[in-house]
């Protein structure tokens, strides 16, 4: 007769449940700790993201390398702890040495790496023999160098706005790496100066202290010739070799006006002698006037030598013998951007009355600085453009296009994604700018910032 041993059977009934238990500890130990971690780890890539994206902004920051990796470490640090509360969800965390190298992977680029780790005490999982969760992160971020070409508009009409102006475009400079940027200072009105010129070869850098005087010193008076400015922004960015070029070339340009002036070479009626390269201008306005000219279109605004000044109210008699037939103030050979043309405005030779040479010019201004934009962005050169004050918003010359404010010529230039229809279709394959308008001069530093953060993209 076989006998059924209770004790027994209990004990090894009690042994299979404490099996099961630690068991289905373990499984909702795991369970909830993961979760636990997971939330962590998310916490921590978004911290050190953050850091490394800051880190590689700051290290433009500074005079020397040695102030602009201080720079790029005390950013990633900030970042680091303004993204990861000390003792999120129990845990510690550590952020490693940041690590900012120049020059890496090839010249002019600067690479920040953050690297952290959060240890958390598990809960059920200790019952499998687990005490901490460690959890660790890693973050690059590559800063690329620029080529840019700051074009800064000068006119008369900026002038009781000077001091905002002065500032910002200083704030704006100092966004960009003194050793491992290029950047060329340009302004304009009547004519346009090159302040500071690009390095060009293999040196890189620019000295920011020198930009940072000029652009204190500026003075605001005269018309406005955008093409002038332009074609130095333009020249400027192609002075440097296409061995040499950085990653990314752009053209900041700042107006507060629709382009009324441009240069080339003017034959005149009266002297016949006077044939010499300068400005002619319009001013604005809803009625056609008298033109103004010859300005020097190697300076801000200062009159032509002699007889070729017919000063601010050109008659029939002065007028020019004709309109040039293309933009050749810098070389009588140029033949690049036509001046007498079909479109977008049309320009003809007509100079027979003050009126028509007037048209004429103030259309030619126009698509002079339209042409140019597009000809730098065909060459893989990024537009900017920033418009200031609410005349940009409205037409300001006779017998224009109903759209044809300075607003979108400024988007055109840029190629802005809400550019006119008539500038996108030109601009296939052109790269894309962007255009902010400052209604007024509070809202420059925005301005600035948008399209100091658009140049300085850094890629993870």
């Amino acid at each position: 007769m076989r006998t059924f041993n209770l004790n027994k059977q209990r004990g090894q009934v009690f042994v299979v449940l404490a099996v099961s238990m630690v068991l289905l500890a373990g499984a909702a130990g795991l369970a909830i700790d993961s979760g636990l971690g997971y939330l962590i780890r998310g916490k921590l890539n978004a911290a050190v993201d953050a850091a490394a994206v800051a880190g590689a902004r700051a290290a433009a920051q500074g005079d020397t390398r040695a102030e602009q990796q201080a720079n790029g470490v005390r950013a990633a640090r900030h970042f680091f702890a303004a993204n990861y509360p000390a003792g999120y969800l129990g845990s510690v965390a550590t952020l490693d040495a940041p690590d900012v190298a120049f020059d890496s992977p090839r010249p002019g680029v600067i690479t920040v790496n953050v690297s952290a780790r959060a240890r958390v005490p598990v809960t059920l999982m200790g019952v499998m023999g687990f005490d901490v969760l460690d959890i660790a992160a890693s973050a690059e971020s590559i800063r690329k160098d620029v080529d840019l070409a700051f074009v800064v508009d000068t006119s008369g009409s900026v002038n009781p706005v000077a001091a905002h102006v002065r500032q910002h475009s200083a704030a704006f400079i100092d966004r960009f790496s003194a050793s491992t940027d290029r950047l060329s200072l340009i302004h304009f009105s009547f004519g346009a100066e090159v302040d500071v010129p690009i390095r060009t070869g293999p040196l890189r850098g620019f000295d920011k202290r020198q930009m940072a005087r000029e652009v204190g010193a500026y003075q605001f008076s005269g018309l406005t010739n955008s093409a002038e400015g332009f074609w130095h922004g333009r020249d400027q960015l192609n002075r440097v070799g296409p061995r040499d070029r950085s990653s990314m070339r752009v053209i900041v340009f700042f107006s507060d006006g629709t382009p009324n002036s441009f240069a080339s070479r003017f034959a005149f009626r009266n002297p016949a002698e006077c044939d010499r390269p300068g400005v002619i201008g319009t001013g604005d306005g809803m009625a056609a006037g008298r033109p103004t000219g010859l300005g020097n279109h190697t300076s801000q605004n200062t009159p032509a030598a002699g007889a070729c000044n017919k000063g601010g109210g050109i008659s029939a008699a002065l007028s020019p013998r004709g309109m040039p037939a293309w933009y050749n103030a810098h070389d009588p050979a140029d033949r690049e951007f036509p001046i007498v043309a079909s479109g977008p405005r049309p320009v003809t030779n007509d100079t027979s009355t003050p009126q028509a040479t007037w048209m004429n010019v103030n259309r030619a201004s126009k698509n002079l600085v339209e042409a140019m934009a597009a000809k730098a962005r065909a060459e893989g050169i990024h537009v900017f453009t920033i418009g200031l004050g609410p005349l940009l918003k409205i037409v300001n010359a006779p017998d224009s296009m109903p759209d044809d404010t300075g607003e979108n010529l400024l988007k055109c230039m840029a190629n802005s994604e809400d550019a006119p229809q008539r500038c996108k279709r030109a601009s296939a394959g052109h790269p894309v700018g962007v255009y902010c308008h400052a209604a007024t001069a509070a809202d420059l530093e925005p301005c600035f910032a948008t399209l100091a953060a658009e140049v300085l993209r850094i890629t993870k």
